[in-house]
């Protein structure tokens, strides 16, 4: 029999699960479910510094952009060597299977080397969560880890009747109660449980939660208390789903903004012609709002950046994207 994680379908998770779906619908139908690159990589930039900040990190946003641009920063090392780790690994975010143990232990091993850490390896030793001199978690043995993340993982493949958004908490908050690392835990959940997002919609990508987690932090933690002493992960899954919510909303007050950019529109057309040839006048079905000089505009920027193949002059010309 496949093991199945503790929890309850509340009404509250039922109503938060058909807004998040709702809005993300809407905002695939005004086309923001299309994101810039500037977008992704301001939204990494944020997810980065909240997730790390949670864990004691000193670096600000500004500092990441400013490492970004090839400058230095002054900051503590440890710090340093966090924030670089977690680029690295969040760059390549759309390599990594989420339903993979090994994928985990590739992940791990990057977000934490050279910290003087056991990385990419279940730790190996007992281990009790303290706030000051209290303990707030006992983990499970150090020796029941593997089995325990295998038959999490299991669940998470093999359960269909429940949506990925309430899978993607489930794993969040079942991954921090067995704390399967010696240190990072908390970074991996919140990152592992984006990954299981994506599996729902590719908005996610570009979803900040850890930004909403941040600011709401001493619930964060309580609702994993709660849901200890409850023995089950219903008041975790209903906090979650609440941030998730909430940066969806975010999102699509910003993307809106984001929709009149060239480069937006331009990602959106790929998403629609593929390689297929197109006129001006096809680019600007996609695009009733615009005008007549506004798409030639982008066509052309679309051209000069390498993105797009023009053949013919005038209304003659056709279009085709660049692989």
């Amino acid at each position: 029999m496949m093991y199945k994680p503790p929890f309850s379908i509340t009404p509250a998770i039922l109503a938060l699960v058909s807004d998040i779906q709702k809005t993300i619908g809407m905002i695939a139908g005004t086309k923001l479910d299309v994101p810039s690159i500037k977008l992704r990589r301001e939204t990494n930039i944020k997810t980065i510094q909240s997730s790390l900040a949670i864990e004691g990190n000193t670096i600000t946003v500004e500092q990441i952009t400013t490492l970004l641009e090839g400058k230095k920063v002054l900051a503590p090392k440890k710090d340093l060597i966090e924030v670089k780790n977690a680029l690295d690994v969040y760059a390549n975010i759309n390599k990594y299977d989420p339903l993979s143990i090994q994928d985990l232990l590739t992940v791990h091993q990057g977000l934490m080397k050279n910290l003087g850490v056991v990385s990419g390896k279940w730790r190996t030793g007992n281990v009790g969560i303290f706030k000051g001199d209290t303990l707030t978690h006992l983990p499970p043995p150090s020796d029941r880890v593997e089995h325990l993340i295998k038959d999490l993982f299991d669940y998470i493949k093999k359960e269909k009747a429940i949506s990925w958004l309430i899978k993607a908490c489930i794993f969040h908050y079942e991954f921090e109660f067995i704390h399967p690392f010696e240190d990072g835990n908390g970074r991996m959940g919140r990152l592992w449980q984006q990954l299981l997002l994506m599996k729902e919609h590719p908005i996610f990508e570009c979803l900040a939660v850890e930004v909403i987690i941040k600011n709401n932090q001493k619930s964060y933690y309580q609702s994993l208390n709660k849901s200890d002493k409850e023995g089950n992960s219903t008041v975790f899954i209903e906090f979650s789903l609440t941030q998730i919510k909430e940066a969806l909303y975010e999102y699509q007050s910003k993307a809106k903004l984001q929709v009149k950019d060239d480069e937006t529109r331009l990602t959106y057309a790929k998403s629609q012609f593929s390689t297929k040839s197109f006129f001006r006048k096809d680019y600007m079905k996609l695009h009733p709002d615009i005008s007549t000089s506004t798409a030639s505009r982008d066509l052309l920027t679309g051209v000069t950046k390498g993105w797009l193949k023009r053949h013919g002059e005038k209304n003659q010309a056709h279009y085709h994207f660049s692989d």
